[in-house]
């Protein structure tokens, strides 16, 4: 059996596989026409497919986690901290990237601790406190001084 390696395409082209149970899988050119065309599309700073993951950086790495899943075409796609540990840049290209997604129409659940990118990303969104809803805000009432209220006071909103 072959050992697949670590590298951007190996990882990218892995949950494509999911999709072909029982048909054919995807040949040699059409998985390097996925890779490609992700690479392109999420602007992945890599010298080419073959190169190993553990040699991009950290959002580059994660944007080929993401590249993954997109692959499938869901129709739900739960995001947890998917900016954390990343440069700003690159943070910018993944909330413009769930943005698009939701425009699509697609389904985002977007998680994170982070009030500003909430705001930027988000157009409902529930507020939780110790495992609790302690808030549901969409439109307008998406506010840093609402979600703090409700952070704070534990009040629904």
């Amino acid at each position: 059996m072959k050992i697949l390696k670590r590298i951007v395409a190996a990882v990218l082209i892995l949950s494509v596989f999911s999709m072909f149970a029982g048909c054919s899988k995807p040949n040699q050119k059409e998985q390097e026409e996925f890779t490609d065309r992700y690479i392109d599309i999420l602007k992945i700073k890599t010298s080419d497919r073959e190169t190993p993951i553990k040699n991009l950086s950290g959002g580059n790495q994660q944007k080929v986690i993401l590249a993954r899943w997109l692959l499938t075409n869901p129709d739900f796609l739960i995001l947890d901290e998917p900016t954390r540990g990343i440069d700003v840049g690159t943070k910018t290209e993944i909330q413009r990237l769930v943005v698009s997604l939701a425009e699509q129409g697609k389904a985002v659940m977007f998680i994170s601790s982070e009030i500003e990118e909430m705001l930027r990303t988000c157009k409902r969104m529930i507020v939780m406190r110790d495992l609790s809803k302690v808030g549901e805000l969409s439109g307008n009432e998406i506010t840093q001084d609402n979600i703090m209220k409700a952070i704070a006071g534990g009040t629904n909103i």
